[in-house]
Order: C-alpha cells, then sequence, then structure tokens
C-alpha cells in the first residue's frame, strides 16, 4: 500500500527525427501496457489516477494521460506524486519540465534518447569492453562513419563479416524492420527497401548474425544501490531467424524463461554479469531489456539494449495471454506481474 497518487503516461507525441533516424511510434502509444499497470496497481490497494471518474477496463485510454504538456498538468492537477512515463522520451519532452517537482518511474528523457540509437550504444559497450554483435553503419550515401550501400560489398570484407547478416533500423522498436539476410542480393534488396520507405530514417545498421540461441534479460533498476538481472527467458519459433514482432505473435507463444540447470552455466552468468554491466553504463533508472544471441562457441553476445521495454501483462479482462518478456522473467524468479509493477513503483526517482 502507497499514499503516493500514481499517474500512467503513453505516448500521444509523434516520435521525432532525431539526426535523420527516427524510432517508429507503437499503434496506441503503449496504452494497452499502461492500462495493465493501472489496473493491476489499482487492484493492489495503489492510488492510481486515470483521465475518468470510471474508467473501463476494456478502453485502455481511460486509464492514462497523454505524455503531452496538456496531459501532464491534467495529471499534476489530479494531485500525481508518481507519473510512471510508459512511453519514449527524449531531449525536450515536456515530462523535463517536472523534473524535480514530482518522481518518475522511466528513464531520464536525455538518457533515453541517447541510448535508443543502437549502433552508438552497442559501440559504448564494446569500449568498455562486453561482448557485443559487430556491426557497421550504411546508408545511401557515404558520410564519415556511415558506409554507402553502393560500397557494401568492400565493407563487408574489411569488417570480417560473412553472411548470414541482419539489417535493422539503429532507432527501431521491437523486430519491426529487421530481416536475416543470406547473400548481397538480398542484403541490398533489404536496405533499398528500408531507406526508400524512409520510416525509420535513412541510415541502417549492417550487423553478424549469431546463429546460436537467443534470449533477453531484463535488469531491475538499483532501488539498493544495485542492478538486479530477472531469469534469461529463451526466444524460439523465430521467423527466419528474427523474432517476430510482438503485436503480431504473443510473446507468451515463443518465450520461456530458461530453467535452474541452464541459469547455472557459465556462459549465461557471464552475460548475465554483462548485462548488468551494461546498466550500469547507461545510468537506467527503470526497467531495461538486453536482447543477446550465442556464438558459434555458445558465447553470448549483446545486441540489443532497450531503454523502454514493452510492460503489458495480465489482469484486465482478456489479457490472460498478454505477459511481456520481462513479466515472463519475473514469474520465474517468483514474482507475478503485480509484484513486477510494484518492484519497478519502488525504484521511482
Amino acid at each position: 500500500m502507497t499514499q503516493d497518487a500514481v499517474a500512467i503516461l503513453y505516448q500521444a507525441l509523434p516520435p521525432p527525427v532525431i539526426d535523420g533516424l527516427r524510432k517508429d511510434a507503437k499503434p496506441g502509444g503503449y496504452s494497452d501496457g499502461g492500462a495493465d499497470i493501472a489496473f493491476v496497481l489499482r487492484g493492489r490497494g495503489h492510488r492510481v489516477l486515470t483521465p475518468v471518474a470510471d474508467p473501463d477496463p476494456a478502453r485502455p485510454i481511460d486509464w492514462v494521460f497523454p505524455d503531452t504538456v496538456e496531459g501532464i498538468a491534467a495529471a499534476m492537477a489530479a494531485g500525481a506524486t508518481i507519473l510512471w512515463a510508459n512511453s519514449v522520451l527524449f531531449e525536450g519532452h515536456p515530462l523535463e519540465a517536472v523534473l524535480g517537482h514530482v518522481r518518475i518511474v522511466g528513464q531520464l528523457p536525455e538518457l533515453m534518447q541517447r541510448y535508443d540509437d543502437k549502433f552508438a550504444t552497442n559501440r559504448m559497450l564494446a569500449e568498455a569492453g562486453l561482448s557485443v554483435a559487430r556491426s557497421f553503419l550504411l546508408a545511401q550515401a557515404a558520410r564519415p562513419g556511415v558506409v554507402a550501400l553502393a560500397e557494401v560489398e568492400g565493407a563487408l570484407g574489411e569488417a570480417s563479416l560473412r553472411f548470414p547478416l541482419i539489417v535493422k533500423p539503429v532507432r527501431g522498436r521491437g523486430s519491426q524492420g529487421v530481416s536475416r539476410v543470406c547473400d548481397l542480393a538480398a542484403l541490398v534488396l533489404a536496405a533499398t527497401g528500408l531507406i526508400a520507405d524512409a520510416k525509420f530514417g535513412n541510415t541502417l545498421i549492417i550487423e553478424e548474425y549469431l546463429g546460436g540461441e537467443e534470449v533477453t534479460v531484463t535488469v531491475m533498476p538499483p532501488v539498493d544501490g544495485v542492478y538486479r538481472a530477472l531469469r534469461p527467458v529463451r526466444r524460439f519459433n523465430q521467423k527466419d531467424g528474427v523474432a517476430p514482432y510482438n503485436g503480431d505473435v504473443a510473446v507468451t507463444a515463443n518465450s520461456v524463461a530458461i530453467d535452474e540447470g541452464e541459469l547455472a552455466a557459465p556462459a549465461v552468468q557471464a552475460m548475465l554479469d554483462a548485462c548488468v554491466r551494461a546498466a550500469e553504463l547507461v545510468g537506467a533508472r527503470a526497467v531495461i531489456r538486453i536482447d543477446c544471441r550465442a556464438d558459434g562457441d555458445g558465447d553470448y553476445k549483446l545486441f540489443d539494449l532497450n531503454m523502454k521495454p514493452n510492460m503489458t501483462g495480465p489482469g484486465r479482462p482478456g489479457r490472460d495471454d498478454q505477459d511481456c518478456l520481462s513479466a515472463i522473467a519475473a514469474r520465474a524468479d517468483g514474482w507475478d506481474f503485480a509484484q513486477l509493477l510494484e518492484a519497478m513503483l519502488a525504484a521511482a526517482w
């Protein structure tokens, strides 16, 4: 039980273009997960503010405030002492105006913007000594640090990258826009399509494909000054080597926490240590999730750090199969969805 008044924010603002790159907005702006959070916390006795007096469990928008200037002002006027930023933040986001006046569940906006750049983040982690998938940037025309599409074959040789490879956006969300390519023609076709579509901006990542098992690791924020990694979750039933977008296939259909025996394996423990170190390096103030894959030797490499993981879960009617990856991990460690949310709430800053 808490005396705080919690208001959940969803992504109502259009995503900004940052250095020519764009993070595509999730349909509904995470209002579905925001409603799950609000409904479950209220059911646990927490004071949860909503924009309507009698929210309908079947209407996500009844449970969440928009992350606009007006939405945040409405939540504050209603008495919010904690704003849960279930949204994608960026420098200049309206949330910055109330920092210091209210507690936050979420990341610092400037840090979310910085580390949503998957290429720059992986480079930083690699420079810190962590094992990260190798990659380079690709665009239609060359510029400093970016390879031209017409010169990609030579760049692959210089980087010692061999097919199959991954083509993906720099500021992507989930597996949207991600594909595995098995030869140069397929790479050029995939890259040309993404660049022409411009949905994610004008620059792509070409990344080594790791053929081993894929797992994802949730790292909890440091309530007591120490980051904690939850149980890794295995991803299976992938399509062409890529986990399907969770908007198309619920993660409960293709994900399961690893068992105790697997958890003790040296390669898994090394991966967990690396994920905790990564959370420290990015200054995470809320839950993050890091996707990892094993290479041919069975050693795991980090390849995708998510500053804003999906946070859906059961509670509202019809949502029994909506455990997110972090909820699956928490359940294996003995927490239900409500307890995971309460642990996140306890880390408000």
